[in-house]
């Protein structure tokens, strides 16, 4: 099932029917309920319109006080509602039917747009009150912390927050135990401090330690040995850390933190029939995959089972975002098949020890195998391009919904994945040459500014300019029309009308542009842009730091938009004839002023957009290029079928079922894949640059 909205068509009309008839009501005396009610009750019990007013507002007001926080998170949620529909030109839902209905529920969400995963999630889940676990570090931020307080968020104290530089530095000096060609296994590696480490007065066991460059942090088991200043950590397999023993790393601490607490609150909440919303990345990211996840989701869920009872499902959300970090974009919600716990496990976690871990690892495997099927992985952001370019060649946006889009795009990239492991990397010379094609014919779009769908659009037999259609016009009504002609005529007169109706909706948003969205949008893009850069400086794991982007355009908007709305109020007060009544209704008036700015802009632009070929073609450097785009898009379409039967066959159920068990699937992919390194950041950075 999927919704092209926040709200559902169904919902939206109920609504609409319920504030009609009110009004309905309100507006005839003779059907007022109110006024039938007082009619026959002033006679009998003597009460006036004064009476009832006052017993209403006693009784809302009892009301507020012993539902403050519902209430308070349904006006929070409300006000997210707009802030989505205004930030974003498309929300699209799916998988709906996933989430129980009633019952706590815990929901897992890839996390790739830091605070604004956090709304979508909660304005999106239908039914659900979602309370989020909020890194104690947000939680202590203005704004962020007050919404957060608001939607009864668990704040949480995270190592990383808190991290020190160590002392001196750390050599890898060999695996004491585990198996390295053993692939999603954890080594026991011993480390010795150098140039004055002192591990045994700066670590205790449970601590982390992360080496410098590396994205992962590794747990002590042991700290000395023999009077030794070494430790014992564990390293997870993949890491290939344990490898570099000759290497002299700087590295940092995470003190272990105690969140018995933690999970005390959020117990309480499952048990009382809440849901609980984690992010289990553990934050933000613009990565094209997951990363690690903590194990934090697996200890609540082991936790709930044996404390309470409760064996609650887990239910995976993909947050899929299209132009992240810019304003009007798009983005497509999917709730996946919820995960329970295998009961038969709990024993293993009771435990202790290498049992515990390896169930709750069993867990994790699970979930991160639910997160990647409601969303689109891809190696890098340059093979996600690709996918995206061939689902659109294989067939058009405007004939699929947001469910068919986002099973192309997974068939898609996890077929070449697949195919990359297969051939190791080395794929065959015709495929390669198609993949670079595909991206020469992106490049060629984003350098023309013309859109994929527009291509389909240009006429490749003549080069028409702007100006031309008017004269073809006047020939064409001169006789009948075939069917041709006439689809010829209607694009003609719909070049002179996307002019027309651009020019008048800019005219239309220019005041509330100019004066209400244009000052807040320059300055909320250099604060996010500031903002952005600290964030890329401090992580170990972001590649750009667009997650960060939007998130911090919303939270600036929050605050500077209502500042401005007084700030003009105050000055109509101060320089101004204007009385009080006009200058008070011109201020609540301002949010519709902006709204309306901002439909009537994002209009001229999607008029400016459609006529780009047509002012592309007036430069005579880019009017041959445009003409090759329509055969250049045929040939791919045809190649990229060609493709698709040859080695479609050998992706199994990926080609030949229309309903994929995506979970198994990514297992599957998963498997394929050799392990790789741990990322290094000066490495990233480098490819930054």
């Amino acid at each position: 099932m999927a919704y092209n909205r926040l709200m559902s068509e169904l919902d939206a009309t109920k609504t609409q029917m319920a504030v009609l008839i009110v009004a309905l009501f309100l507006a005839v005396d003779s059907i007022n309920p109110m006024k039938i009610f007082l009619h026959v009750m002033t006679p009998l019990l003597g009460l006036t319109n004064t009476h009832v007013a006052f017993i209403c507002v006693f009784l809302l007001t009892y009301l507020f006080m012993s539902e403050a926080r519902e209430i308070l998170y349904f006006s929070v949620k409300v006000f997210f509602h707009s802030i989505l529909s205004i930030f974003f030109k498309e929300v699209e839902i799916t998988g709906l039917d996933n989430i129980p209905r009633d019952g706590p529920v815990i929901f897992v969400g890839n996390h790739a747009n830091q605070f604004v995963d956090g709304i979508m999630l909660m304005t999106t889940c239908a039914h659900h009150k979602v309370s989020f676990l909020v890194a104690e570090k947000s939680w202590n931020r203005r704004v962020i912390g007050d919404i957060a307080f608001a939607m009864g968020a668990v704040p949480v104290a995270r190592a990383q927050d808190k991290a020190k530089r160590g002392s001196g530095k750390l050599k890898v000096v060999k695996v004491e135990h585990g198996d390295p060609s053993a692939s999603g296994t954890s080594l026991k590696v011993r480390i010795s401090g150098m140039n004055g480490c002192n591990f045994s007065t700066s670590l205790k066991v449970g601590d982390k330690i992360r080496p410098e460059g590396y994205s992962t942090a590794y747990k002590v088991l042991e700290v000395g040995m023999n009077g030794e200043d070494s430790l014992l950590v564990e390293v997870d397999v993949e890491s290939k850390f344990y490898n570099d023993t000759s290497t002299e790393y700087n590295y940092e601490i995470f003190a272990r933190v105690d969140q018995s607490a933690v999970y005390s609150k959020v117990l309480n909440k499952l048990e009382k029939g809440g849901c609980i919303g984690i992010f289990p990345e553990g934050g933000s990211h613009d990565r094209t995959d997951l990363l690690p996840l903590k194990v934090g989701v697996a200890l609540i869920a082991y936790t709930a089972l044996d404390k309470r009872g409760l064996n609650i499902p887990i239910v995976p959300v993909g947050l899929n975002y299209f132009n992240m970090g810019h304003f009007r974009g798009r983005s497509v919600v999917e709730y996946g098949e919820p995960i329970y716990l295998d009961p038969k496990t709990l024993d293993g976690y009771l435990a202790g020890g290498d049992e515990k871990k390896a169930v709750c690892n069993g867990l994790l495997k699970k979930i991160e195998d639910g997160m990647r099927s409601v969303i689109v992985t891809a190696p890098d952001y340059d093979t996600l391009k690709h996918v995206h370019v061939a689902r659109r060649l294989w067939k058009r946006d405007a004939h699929m919904g947001a469910e068919e889009k986002q099973d192309l795009n997974r068939r898609f990239s996890l077929g070449l994945q697949q195919l990359l492991a297969k051939f190791q990397g080395n794929l065959p010379r015709d495929l390669s040459d198609f993949l670079s094609r595909i991206k020469l014919y992106q490049a060629e779009l984003e350098d023309l500014g013309i859109k994929d769908y527009q291509v389909k659009t240009l006429d490749t037999e003549e080069d028409h300019t702007v100006a031309e259609p008017t004269q073809r016009i006047q020939r064409s009504l001169s006789y009948p029309l075939d069917e041709k002609q006439a689809e010829t005529l209607m694009k003609d007169v719909g070049v002179p009308y996307r002019i027309l109706h651009m020019v008048f909706t800019i005219i239309l948003a220019l005041i509330p542009a100019v004066l209400l969205n244009l000052p807040i949008g320059l300055l909320s893009t250099l604060y996010a842009e500031r903002k952005r850069k600290k964030a890329l400086a401090n992580s170990k794991v972001k590649i750009k730091g667009m997650d960060v982007l939007l998130s911090e355009k919303v939270i600036f908007c929050i605050v500077m938009v209502p500042a401005l709305w007084i700030s003009y109020a105050i000055a109509a007060i101060l320089f101004t004839n204007m009385d009080y009544t006009t200058i008070t209704l011109v201020f609540v008036s301002m949010p519709i002023f902006s709204y309306v700015g901002i439909m009537a802009t994002e209009a001229g632009m999607v008029d400016f957009k459609d006529l780009k070929p047509h002012i592309a073609k007036l430069d005579p450097s880019k009017r041959k290029r445009i003409r090759t785009l329509p055969s250049m898009r045929l040939q791919l379409v045809k190649e990229l079928k060609e493709f698709v039967r040859k080695f479609g066959p050998t992706l199994g159920e990926l080609y030949y079922e229309k309903d994929v068990d995506w979970a198994k699937v990514q297992r599957l992919t998963t498997g394929l894949k050799s392990p790789p390194n741990s990322p290094k950041r000066g490495a990233e950075k480098k490819k930054e640059k």
